[in-house]
C-alpha cells in the first residue's frame, strides 16, 4: 500500500516536471512577437533579414503568407493545418507562420515543415536539405 502512495507522489512530481519552457525570442516572450509589426521585429533579426525585410516582401513572399494565413484560419484547434507547397526556399520565417506546415521544394519532392517558434529568423530551406547526405 504505501508502494501505491510513492507511486502516485511520483507521478504528480514528474507532472510538475513536465511543465513547458516558455520561448523567449532574443529577450521577447511568443505571444509579444506575435504582436510585433515587421518595423520592430526587423530591429530583433540578424543584418541580413533585417536588409531583406527593409526592402518590403515582394509579391510571391506576400502571397505565402497570405495562404499560410488562411490554412491556419481554416483547421479546427488542435490540429495542424494543411500543408502549403512551396519553392520560395529564400523566405525568412516570421512569427506569423509559427504553426504553419510548408512543403518546401528540394528540387524534385517537397520536404514537409513544421515551423516552430525556433525557427524565426532562419530561412525555409535551411530546413530542407536538397542532397542525399554521405553515409
Amino acid at each position: 500500500m504505501a508502494d501505491q502512495e510513492t507511486a502516485g507522489l511520483s507521478a504528480a512530481e514528474l507532472k510538475k516536471k513536465r511543465t513547458f519552457r516558455k520561448f523567449i525570442f532574443r529577450g521577447v516572450d511568443l505571444n509579444q512577437l506575435l504582436d510585433m509589426n515587421n518595423e520592430q521585429l526587423m530591429l530583433l533579426l540578424h543584418c541580413r533579414a533585417r536588409r531583406r525585410l527593409s526592402r518590403g516582401l515582394k509579391r510571391k513572399p506576400m502571397a505565402l503568407i497570405k495562404r499560410l494565413r488562411k490554412a491556419k484560419k481554416e483547421t479546427p484547434e488542435l490540429e495542424k493545418p494543411q500543408a502549403i507547397k512551396t519553392h520560395l526556399r529564400d523566405m525568412i520565417i516570421v512569427p506569423e507562420m509559427i504553426g504553419c506546415v510548408v512543403g518546401v521544394h528540394q528540387g524534385k519532392t517537397f520536404n514537409s515543415i513544421e515551423i516552430k517558434p525556433e525557427m524565426i529568423g532562419h530561412y525555409l530551406g535551411e530546413f530542407s536539405i536538397t542532397y542525399k547526405p554521405v553515409k
